[in-house]
């Protein structure tokens, strides 16, 4: 048997994916790559060559000729460029992903998307050439290219289906979609920027089911889900989650509210979006172009006799006010914030022109949290660790002697990663910590660390030296220790 010819680098581009359908491909069993004005097909075939190839001269319109490869290098290709779920890892799946010259592009685009547990959907133009990209795990993926004849199309059925102008090609526009496609039902969230070459476009899918949110499986250290708990228990007071976009804050909070969802309970929420739907809770979506902005939302939440309130994001002076009013009038208040730590969140409302003192009285709980994602069990490797890979200025919490690293396989799309888990970092607002806030004290690190409580660092490193992740994924936390 003839070995791989390209010793497992080959490289396809965008215009060689998309020859082929992932059916076609996994069905006829070849990877395709241009060649000129000819196309070389690698399969691990070793009979009925000769009549793949005419079928595929038919189907493509270029000549084609077949090189054979080995059936485990076809495989690792066949899963890198060709994703599909793995419960159809033993047959062809029932739908599959087309390129941009087919009429139902955008519905089978997002049907692949989700069942690749994509968060989003970007298509980008340029001068010379418009991509689709996925993020998948917090990390961008290129799917395909679109002819630049083919995509004022793709962009004006999204903004049909979300409601949008479709003349105005001048300002941003934002929109949703309510998806619904065979067993699939969802929403989109829609943004439409005007770029130097034309409209860029991103897709955020939604999803709408938070049955299977549970707070216990977030990632939470048994110490830091306690003090967590005890925050969120309280009748009244604020508790606030902080984190860049992507990191997870919001499904957090759904898994609170999850937590807290009882009939002897009214609990309201503002957001924009709603992301997941919770039968109980009365949910309003943000409509800032008619007025509904989130301190009128919570003006109004006032007088609806809420036990629980919750607040997409804190984003402005006026938001900041209303909540720090609902929770000194006997509510208990959740929300997020934009800040790099937990206790980073008391400086920030603070700069937003909230009173130290009655910041101080109404805090319940900080938390700041990130995604990492975590290694495939199926291919990461141990090696011996050199010290010197930390940052400069880093001190290791204790010795780590082996690593774990990426490396890629048929059950991770060739990665090195499989999902993500996060990492907390929790602050119970004692009477102490009170006082800090009160007389506007910047650096707690010496209270934090007698009160054993662990850093977003800390935390961390725990998950680097336990195996499940990587350097490279918690190098940037490294800096905030």
């Amino acid at each position: 048997m003839q070995s791989s010819p390209f010793n497992d680098v080959l490289i396809l581009q965008s215009k060689d994916i998309q020859l082929l359908t992932t059916e076609q491909a996994w069905h006829y069993r070849v990877i395709p790559k241009i060649m000129d004005e000819s196309v070389t097909y690698y399969t691990d075939r070793q009979s009925g060559r000769e009549a793949i190839a005419e079928e595929l001269e038919m189907l493509i319109g270029l000549p084609a000729s077949m090189q054979h490869i080995d059936g485990p290098t076809l495989n690792h290709y066949l899963h890198k460029y060709y994703l599909r779920e793995e419960q159809f890892a033993q047959a062809l799946p029932k739908e599959s992903a087309y390129t941009g010259s087919s009429d139902d592009f955008l519905t089978d685009l997002i049907a692949e998307a989700r069942k690749l547990k994509s968060s989003d959907i970007h298509l980008e133009v340029y001068e010379g050439r418009c991509r689709v990209r996925i993020r998948i795990d917090g990390q961008m993926i290129e799917r395909y290219n679109l002819e630049k004849t083919e995509y004022p199309a793709v962009v004006n059925k999204i903004k049909i289906l979300s409601g949008l102008d479709i003349a105005e090609k001048r300002l941003p526009q934002d929109g949703r979609i309510n998806f619904i496609h065979g067993d699939l039902k969802f929403d989109i969230r829609v943004s439409i920027l005007p770029t130097l070459h034309g409209e860029k476009v991103v897709l955020r899918l939604l999803s709408n089911d938070a049955t299977n949110i549970d707070l216990r499986q977030l990632g939470f250290s048994s110490q830091d889900l306690t003090n967590y708990l005890e925050g969120v228990k309280r009748p009244n007071g604020m508790v606030l989650i902080s984190g860049p976009t992507g990191s997870g804050k919001t499904t957090t909070l759904y898994a609170t509210l999850k937590l807290l969802n009882l009939d002897t309970r009214n609990i309201l929420t503002i957001e924009d979006p709603i992301e997941y739907t919770l039968e109980g809770i009365n949910q309003v979506q943000l409509r800032e172009n008619i007025g509904l902005t989130f301190g009128a939302a919570l003006r109004t939440f006032l007088r609806q006799d809420p036990d629980i309130i919750m607040v997409g994001e804190i984003r402005d002076t006026d938001t900041a006010a209303m909540a720090i009013r609902l929770a000194l009038t006997g509510h208990l208040v959740l929300s997020t914030i934009h800040t790099n730590s937990a206790w980073g969140t008391v400086s920030r409302l603070i700069d937003m022109g909230v009173p130290a003192f009655l910041l101080a009285n109404t805090l319940n709980t900080s938390v700041a949290q990130r995604l990492l994602r975590v290694l495939c069990p199926a291919c990461k490797q141990q090696q011996v660790f050199d010290t010197g890979l930390y940052p400069q200025q880093f001190r290791p919490f204790y010795a780590v002697e082996t690593h774990y690293v990426a490396k890629g396989c048929d059950h991770c799309f060739h990665t090195g990663y499989k999902g993500r888990k996060a990492v907390y970092e929790i602050i119970p607002i004692d009477r102490a910590l009170s006082e800090n806030i009160k007389n506007n004290i910047h650096d707690v690190s010496d209270a934090l660390a007698q009160r054993k409580l662990k850093t977003l660092a800390e935390n961390a490193f725990e998950l680097f030296a336990a195996g499940e992740t990587t350097l490279e994924e918690i190098y940037p936390l490294l800096f905030n220790f």
